[in-house]
This record gives C-alpha cells, structure tokens and sequence, in this order.
C-alpha cells in the first residue's frame, strides 16, 4: 500500500526517473514516438529542483520502504502541473490519490478552482476525478532544431 506524502531533499533524482520512464513507456500508448521524444526531452531533475525552490507543492506517493512511484505538483493558484506514475505501478490508483490529497490542500490554502494540463493518457484519470474538460491544446514543441506537433487537453474542477 503506498503513502502520499510531501517532497523531500533528495527526490529530484527519483522524481525524474519516475517523468522519463512514464512519458518513455506509457506515452507511446498515445504518441508517437517523435512526440514522446520530444515530450521527454524537455525534462530533467533540475526543473523538480526549480520547483522545490519556489515553493511549489509537489507530493509524492512512495511505497512502504520510502521510494518514490509517482507523483504530483501543485502550484499556489491551483494549477496542476504534472501528474505522473511509473510506468510499473500504473492502475493501482496512485494517480487518483494524489489528485485527491492534492485537492485536499488546495483547499485547506483557499484555492477554489484546480486546473491543468492533461496528457491524452491522463485525461481519463482527471475525469475520474471530477475534472472537465475546457479544450483540446495543439501546439508545438521545439525538438531538435524543428517543431514537433503535439497535443494535450485543458481541464479544470471547480472546488466552490
């Protein structure tokens, strides 16, 4: 059974690992190949660090020896900017956890509305969860000295 509990020291690397290997593996299960390379490319240990620093929210749900297996990051004004599981522990309802006990805190912090940015993977789990959707995005990513074409999907879920 695994436990929510906030971001420590030293879980950028862990958190890191957990991003590539679910926009690696899972990703190709809605992209291409060229979008889920594109896709990871433009992440690393460095922007979880960023976002530790500015005081970002980030949760992490961890199996009963402490390590990490998947994870959310909750800004102060109820955007939700990533929701990720390894690619081993998908299906066991850690994402919809996370989303729960991120709600929670938005909540208890006065946030009224929670919205993001969902995956066409992840869009499922955030209907579950009680989130609407706004709008298809397409855009585009810089990969490689080209752009890439890809796509995600507005959401939000009114708390008031």
């Amino acid at each position: 059974m695994a436990a929510i509990r906030p971001y420590r020291e030293g879980d950028a690397g862990a958190i890191a690992a957990i991003t590539l290997a679910a926009i690696r593996t899972t990703g190709l299960r809605a992209y291409s190949p060229e979008q889920v390379a594109a896709w990871s490319a433009r992440f690393s240990a460095q922007r979880v660090l960023e976002w530790a620093a500015r005081g970002d929210m980030i949760l992490v749900a961890v199996d009963g020896d402490d390590r990490p297996l998947a994870y959310t990051m909750l800004e102060a004004d109820g955007h939700l900017d990533m929701l990720y599981c390894h690619p081993d522990h998908t299906g066991q309802g850690l994402a919809l956890s996370l989303l729960d006990a991120a709600e929670s805190a938005a909540r208890a912090q006065g946030v009224i509305r929670l919205f993001t940015e969902a995956s066409e993977l992840a869009r499922p789990v955030f209907e579950r969860a009680g989130y609407t959707l706004i709008k298809r995005r397409d855009f585009m990513i810089p990969f490689k000295g080209r752009e890439v074409a890809i796509h995600n999907y507005a959401m939000e879920k009114r708390l008031v």
